[in-house]
């Protein structure tokens, strides 16, 4: 079956990297063979639309399953109208995911796995991101395996998660006393 990996890179030893409609590469993988296709993503520096367009070509270069860490949800409804299930995966490398998924270690995501436009990153949005973005907490997380070390990263990750959040809220707050004082 051919699937594929969001990656930063080329091959089975890319990392695989968990931004779905604006990663640098594609890696189509065959479970059965172990061949590899990676192909540049035409959609990394789409004005807009970005994971619409990357879930067609995903869809187009004839992938019966995802592999990545956060979908929004026009990539997902895309995808889903395909019947191409999205599996998460935490990290790793391009051949760890596709083990993982092999192995059936992976969980599936039951609805997008990141915000409209989380992709944007800095300087592509409408400007009221104050240039940065953090992800939501989404059901997709809390779906993934709960092994000690698998544990033990996700309370990591979402305690970085909420310093970003705080810093990024105490932003929105001081700059919304400056608007109010008229500075």
């Amino acid at each position: 079956m051919k699937i594929v990996v969001t990656a930063n890179g080329t091959g089975l030893d890319a990392p695989a990297t968990p931004i779905f409609g604006r990663c640098p590469a594609y890696v189509f993988v065959d479970t059965e063979t172990m061949a590899v296709e990676s192909i540049e993503n035409p959609a990394m520096n789409a004005t807009g639309g970005a994971g619409i367009q990357a879930a067609q070509f995903v869809v187009e270069h004839g992938a019966r399953a995802v592999i990545s860490g956060n979908v929004g949800p026009n990539a997902f409804n895309v995808l889903r109208s395909a019947d191409v299930p999205i599996y998460l995966f935490d990290g790793g490398t391009v051949r760890q995911a596709v083990e993982a998924y092999k192995a059936g270690q992976l969980s599936t995501a039951g609805g997008a796995s990141a915000q409209a436009h989380a992709g944007m990153g800095m300087g592509r949005g409408m400007g009221r991101g104050m240039g940065r973005r953090v992800a939501a907490p989404s059901a997709a997380m809390e779906n993934r395996s709960t092994t000690a070390a698998s544990r033990e990263e996700e309370i990591a990750s979402l305690k970085d998660m909420a310093g970003g959040l705080r810093k990024q809220l105490a932003e929105v707050m001081d700059r919304l006393d400056r608007l109010e004082k008229g500075a």
